[in-house]
């Protein structure tokens, strides 16, 4: 496989101190070990292809889940576990202009049957997964982003259908906000959760179903046999009609080969705290249990979990090595201090980093790769994947049982992804992009 960041990247030593892993236990899976059949592969155990994997399932479909390291393994277990809106980066003109009035609307329908999906999988499946959080807050990072939150208000009851809550500066201590920011509006749709509870207790929903899943399953290659495909791995073949690939931020240039330059990896870092007592929380004033963010484009999100640690997490890697890791989370560690300035010598015994994934056009693209009409794809959630990608891989079930589906399909994931300039050597143009987020951030 061909991978645009070294190796160090997709081993185990970003995610090695990452908190989830701390909090369930993962069944044991066996690898697949000899040649096998099934209708559908999906290649990818994190949201998109569990979501797909069990709603295939239930409608009878043989399905077998190859997964190079184990269940959650990539951005799936180890994201900070905002289940909320988004999926996409273009605002509404560049949607309308793109798509029109009515393709603006239902990517805005998509994103909240996305959150009510994810809700609905829980429920019906009796997932526990630290539930909190009435939606999600943005705070003002400067008076004139309040100014925009302020005029965002209109804009977010046309689209969502729901009342935002705007909060004054001179409020937020009221809120358990105490802190810096210029003011801050709660948008009631979506929750935090623990990410490998959930993507755990989808596994064993869709194993339930019927469906397979296989750990440390790398699949190397992927040809036409017989009208199907055969997909190899260094330990045994599957022969499948159809193949989903839901490998989102740890996909490969060449696997399948339409993959080359079309999604753009990027780092997210994250650390948490040692629970805090009671009297750091009121030193602080941050009691709050609302999944929160801030307005820089290089944004924090952060949240105090239900068992009183911080969660705090960046945005902005574009390196891969031990050395940068490091650099990212005394990163994260600084801008934390600065937030938070009453928990300085709070510890955080905890912090990894993951990748989010990018598109040129800036939207996730679900569909059928170009000229192979029975290989299925999503990705590109633009570090919102939690409800948007579980939503996706509901959509390629769809897909792949050819039927008509009262989910929402948005013509905005429907367009195959472009490439973006300079191929193979891509990452060379996220400095410049960073640099312009971080000026206009000041």
């Amino acid at each position: 496989m061909r991978r645009i960041y070294p190796a160090f990247a997709y081993s185990d030593a970003p995610r090695a101190n990452c908190w989830w892993d701390q909090t369930c236990e993962l069944p044991r899976r066996p690898s697949l070990q000899s040649a096998q059949r099934c209708d559908v592969a999906i290649i990818g155990a994190g949201f998109t292809g569990l979501s797909a994997a069990l709603h295939l399932a239930e409608a009878g479909v043989s399905v077998m889940v190859l997964e190079s390291r184990h269940v959650g393994w990539g951005a799936s277990g180890r994201n900070g576990g905002f289940c909320c809106l988004g999926g996409g980066m273009l605002p509404n003109s560049a949607l309308e202009r793109k798509y029109g009035y009515e393709g603006r609307r239902d990517w805005r329908q998509a994103e909240i049957d996305a959150v009510r999906l994810v809700e609905e999988i829980i429920d019906r499946h009796g997932i526990e997964v630290d539930r909190h959080s009435t939606g999600e807050t943005q705070l003002a990072h400067r008076p004139s982003d309040f100014s925009e939150l302020q005029r965002s208000i209109g804009r977010i009851e046309e689209d969502y259908g729901v009342s935002p809550a705007l909060i004054a500066r001179t409020e937020l201590s009221d809120h358990g906000m105490s802190s810096d920011f210029h003011g801050a509006l709660t948008l009631p749709i979506g929750f935090a959760l623990n990410p490998r509870k959930y993507v755990n207790g989808l596994a064993k929903a869709a194993e339930a179903s019927g469906a397979v899943v296989f750990h440390d399953t790398s699949v190397t290659e992927i040809c036409r046999r017989d009208g199907g495909y055969l997909l190899r791995s260094p330990t045994a073949e599957l022969r499948v009609e159809k193949v989903i690939i839901a490998t989102n931020g740890y996909s490969s240039e060449d696997l399948p080969p339409w993959f080359a330059g079309r999604y753009m990896p990027t780092q997210s870092s994250i650390i948490v705290t040692r629970p805090l007592s009671h009297s750091e929380l009121s030193a602080q004033g941050w009691t709050t249990p609302q999944a929160c963010y801030d307005t820089r484009h290089l944004l924090h999100y952060f949240r105090l979990m239900p068992d009183r640690r911080m969660l705090f997490g960046v945005r902005g890697g574009l390196l891969a090595n031990r050395a940068s890791e490091r650099r990212a989370l005394q990163r994260a560690r600084h801008d934390f201090d600065e937030m938070f300035p009453a928990w300085e010598n709070v510890e955080t015994p905890h912090g990894w980093s993951g990748m989010v994934c990018i598109a040129r056009d800036r939207m996730p693209f679900v569909g059928t790769v170009p000229r192979e009409p029975d290989m299925y794809v999503g990705l590109c959630y633009h570090g919102n994947g939690v409800a948007m990608a579980s939503y996706s891989g509901a959509l390629l079930a769809d897909l792949v049982l050819g039927q008509k589906t009262d989910r929402t399909y948005p013509a905005a994931m429907r367009s195959p992804l472009r490439q973006f300039e300079m191929g193979r050597f891509r990452r060379a143009l996220m400095p410049f992009a960073y640099a312009g987020f971080a000026l206009a951030d000041r």
